[in-house]
């Protein structure tokens, strides 16, 4: 489903699930950052044990940020990456777990989506490249401005997948940072780790919800753990609600639609590529120090809370005199399957259903009008009763007609309104608008970046008519920039597609006129409608689909190879006589290994990170698989206003057909046989599962030599890391959907106002962390003009700078004792420091308070036994000088590593006076 739709929906509908997160940032104590130190109480008054991040939602704004320059290689992206974890721990502060989960090979299901957005990728950044060159060709032969093309290597973000170099790299940095980080930042202390690489197959979420589901069905696991998910997917609610767990938290960035992005061209900020003048830069500041700040500020995170959205659903789920037990679990289940109808990552959505039309509230309706005729709930425990679906969908059916003849209306009364929108602002448009020191500026946004001090205004105004009066091809309302230059508001002439009748994608269907379901058959399967075996073969996919994916929320992947077929779905009206249709998957499927997934998804613009053996496959007109990569493609706008939105038409990959082609070229691979052994619970906070040792382990007395050039080696090292596998099950194991026995709901946040329909003209806003009696610190004006007076502007470090706490700035580090004995794996686990014996109880900070005035760190069950420990442990007295972002410099210059892409990274070290600084 659309995540800015649905997410916009669902803040609107149930808008106290959302929490404005409270940050500590980092001080800075003469001219050396003191990072946050997470080991204290978590600032929003609440504390997490689990926190859990699908890290594709960090890799890609990390490495291609839309917001502010990107990194300029791939180390950078890695110091970046690191950043934002450091953020996300410090304002989570988890206890017991961090869980780090990066995509590996998704099921066949999901390619399909990977594929798409990957040949859509490479064909928008071609044509985005072509019209950059276009454009600057015509800006430079008027005798505009422009500043010189930068020449850089491209990133191309499809290598975030599995498979690639930068995966593997990425993989490695990441456990370097996570042995730094365990040895030197006190907040990580006592904390286990988990790293789910691409390596390991499964999208990221669902390898997540997998380990939760495995640790659920433990004897030994805490009913009342609180867990914290960081991720900005919209199925992401969906899975927290799936656990069933009673305290679930999501954590993301604050959606923002429409941030300002900067023109390719000029870097300036207000118009795109195609409507650049190759006008100058204005001056920013009185000496232009500000040339490099961004309009944008950081952004923000905010908590949604799983627990309040529960009582929201309790609610409005709720239902009197039914024929069976009310069960809010089960209903909420059903919920969860409502919403795939809407659209999800692995089907399209239904013709009639559109979140933005209020397609969840129709489905909940007739779901509590029909739920006393099913005789039950749709779901149980991630399989669906087609019987119950049938009477559901076919309620939906009945009013198709009348949804799109509304939708209709809805779309041609707001272009009208557009329209006179449109000419209204032409009638009322100023004739002259003064630019540049004279703009106007809303009163207090003077000292914005943008806003500069004319210190002789009177002149400015004359220099400014006088350029008018010289310019006489220029027409009299064309306003101009600070340095003369005409600027592009008012004086020129409308273009075609400014015009007041804007031209509308072509629609064939016609859904609002009679006959809307044969057109759309013939436009979009090309068969007709009367063609009754062919549309229940796209219905009987459509529901083997809705299964599947139910199954892998509940459950996991039911099947590896299976996908739906088809571009388009059915109509709900087309769900007659589903309760015949089988739903079982063939068992014993495997994933596809990464690099067939990368023949699977990739373009043959990225077949650089193919072997070459295997690249040939993509563009050799022989190839018996060409046709899978086609050099240009289709998009249907579906209804839709832009390409983004449309549907792609690529050929599907046939399974069989790839992998004979592969064989003709197969890769020798070496398989490792580990032994593994029972993970005792007691060992990792109550964690269980099978424990190896590998050839590349890290185990303490040992460097850990860094992957990034920058950084340095960890030469007292007290980290071991081993190779976890979760509790295995047998394949019909039935993980069931429900609250685990000592499982204690939440206490109640909402009161009776947030029940209200309207908000009776009261503006609702997030509250401030998790309290709602907390009273926010206000400063008065006087407080503010303190604050201005004194806090420096435009000061900064670089925005990769703060990539580690430097160990130096922790006071009372404990060094932690080595282990010895590693000829043997239980040998050296017997060695390690065993945590308290964990049996189930709840975490003490769950039962009571510990003192915040103090700092105290709280007393956590599984500290126990390490308090008596401590005593024998000596300070580490062990210090280093500290490099970029706190990490000591390296010793040696281990030059020559190869670069991005597989054909090297053309790049030397950053120079001392660039962004990093380690001198």
């Amino acid at each position: 489903m659309g995540v800015p739709a649905f997410f916009r929906w669902l803040s609107r509908k149930y808008p106290s699930i959302i929490v404005n997160c409270v940050e500590e940032k980092p001080k800075e104590c003469n001219g050396v950052k003191i990072p946050v130190d997470a080991s204290k109480p978590n600032p929003n008054d609440v504390e997490f044990d689990n926190l859990y991040l699908d890290m594709n939602g960090i890799i890609h704004p990390c490495t291609h940020p839309e917001d502010k320059p990107a990194p300029k290689n791939e180390d950078e992206m890695m110091v970046a990456i690191f950043e934002y974890i450091d953020r996300l721990f410090s304002i989570v502060r988890p206890r017991r777990l961090l869980y780090m989960a990066i995509d590996g090979v998704a099921p066949r299901a999901k390619m399909n989506q990977q594929r798409s957005r990957r040949f859509r990728a490479s064909k928008e950044g071609m044509e985005a490249a072509v019209e950059k060159q276009r454009v600057r060709e015509e800006i430079l032969a008027k005798g505009g401005f422009l500043p010189p093309e930068e020449i850089k290597e491209r990133f191309d973000s499809n290598c975030i997948t599995p498979g690639t170099e930068f995966m593997d790299n990425l993989a490695k940095c990441l456990r370097y940072y996570i042995a730094d980080r365990l040895n030197n930042d006190p907040g990580w202390k006592n904390l286990t780790v988990i790293l789910s690489d691409a390596s390991a197959p499964g999208e990221g979420e669902h390898k997540i919800m997998d380990y939760i589901r495995r640790q659920r069905a433990q004897p030994n696991h805490d009913p009342n753990t609180h867990h914290c998910l960081c991720g900005a997917d919209a199925d992401l609610i969906m899975l927290g609600l799936a656990t069933h767990e009673p305290n679930f938290t999501i954590i993301r960035e604050e959606f923002k639609p429409n941030k300002p992005k900067p023109c390719g061209l000029c870097n300036q900020f207000g118009h795109e590529v195609k409507d650049c003048e190759g006008l100058p830069r204005e001056k920013k500041g009185k000496h232009d120090e500000l040339a490099d700040s961004l309009p944008c500020a950081e952004g923000e995170f905010i908590f949604l809370r799983l627990n309040v959205l529960r009582e929201y659903l309790e609610r409005e789920l709720t239902m009197a005199s039914l024929p069976f037990t009310f069960d809010v679990e089960r209903s909420i289940d059903d919920w969860v399957f409502m919403c795939f109808f809407v659209g999800n990552d692995f089907l399209p959505h239904l013709p009639s259903l559109e979140i933005r039309e209020g397609a969840i509230d129709r489905l909940v309706n007739i779901y509590k009008n029909v739920v006393h005729k099913t005789g039950g709930y749709l779901t149980e425990s991630g399989y669906v009763n087609l019987q119950r679906v049938q009477m559901i969908m076919l309620a939906v059916g009945e009013v198709e007609d009348s949804i799109f003849k509304k939708r209709k209306d809805d779309e041609d009364s707001f272009r009208r309104r557009q329209k006179e929108k449109r000419k209204r602002m032409k009638r009322d448009q100023p004739a002259f608008t003064p630019t540049g020191i004279l703009t106007p500026h809303a009163l207090g946004s003077r000292n914005s970046p943008s806003s500069q001090v004319a210190n002789n205004p009177r002149q400015a105004a004359y220099e400014m008519r006088m350029q008018n009066n010289s310019s006489p091809s220029v027409s009299p309302n064309t306003s101009f920039t600070s340095d003369g230059s005409p600027s592009p508001i008012g004086g020129i002439k409308r273009k075609a597609e400014d015009s007041d009748s804007e031209p509308e994608p072509e629609d064939n269907v016609r859904l609002w006129e009679a006959g809307w379901k044969q057109r759309y058959y013939k436009n979009k399967f090309d068969v007709d409608a009367a063609d009754e075996k062919f549309r229940r073969k796209v219905v009987q996919s459509y529901v083997e689909g809705l299964c599947w994916v139910l199954r892998y929320y509940y459950q996991g992947c039911a099947s590896w190879k299976w996908y739906y077929p088809f571009h388009y779905a059915p109509f709900a009206s087309d769900f007659e006589g589903i309760a015949d249709m089988p739903s079982d998957f063939e068992k014993g499927t495997k994933p596809f290994k990464p690099l067939e997934q990368l023949m699977g998804v990739f373009p043959a613009a990225s077949g650089n990170f193919l072997p070459p053996s295997w690249r040939k496959l993509m563009s050799d007109p022989d190839s018996s698989i060409i046709d899978f990569y086609p050099e240009d493609f289709a998009i249907d706008l579906n209804g839709k206003k832009y390409a983004w939105q449309g549907v792609a038409l690529l050929p599907f990959v046939d399974e069989r057909r790839l992998r004979a082609a592969l064989e003709e070229s197969t890769l020798i691979c070496v398989i490792y046989t580990l032994h593994f052994l029972d993970v005792p619970p007691e060992l990792c906070h109550g964690i269980q599962g099978k424990f190896s040792l590998d050839e590349e382990a890290i185990l303490p007395d040992q460097i850990v030599c860094s992957p990034v050039p920058m950084l340095r080696d960890l030469t007292q090292n007290t980290v071991v890391s081993i190779n976890f596998k979760d509790p295995q099950f047998a394949e019909d194991y039935i993980f069931k959907a429900v609250m685990l026995p000592g499982a204690r709901k939440p206490s109640a946040v909402l009161k009776p106002h947030d029940w209200e329909k309207s908000s009776n003209g009261r503006q609702w806003k997030p509250q401030l962390g998790f309290n709602r009696d907390r009273r926010p610190v206000h400063l008065d004006q006087a407080a503010f003009r303190t604050l201005g007076h004194v806090m420096p502007r435009g000061s900064g470090t670089g925005i990769y700078s703060n990539a580690a706490p430097p160990p130096g700035t922790y006071q009372g580090n404990l060094y932690r004792p080595l282990l010895r004995g590693q000829a043997q794996i239980p040998k050296l686990m017997s060695n390690m420091r065993p945590q308290d014996s964990w049996r189930g109880p709840p975490p003490l900070f769950q039962q009571q308070r510990f003192d915040r005035g103090v700092g105290a760190e709280p007393l956590l069950p599984w500290n126990r036994m390490l308090q008596t420990q401590n005593a024998g442990f000596q300070p580490n007295q062990y210090q280093m000088l500290t490099g970029p972002g706190g990490y000591p410099p390296r010793r040696d210059d281990r030059g020559g590593r190869q670069g991005y892409p597989r054909e090297g990274r053309k790049y030397p070290l950053p120079p001392p006076s660039g962004r990093y600084n380690w001198n």
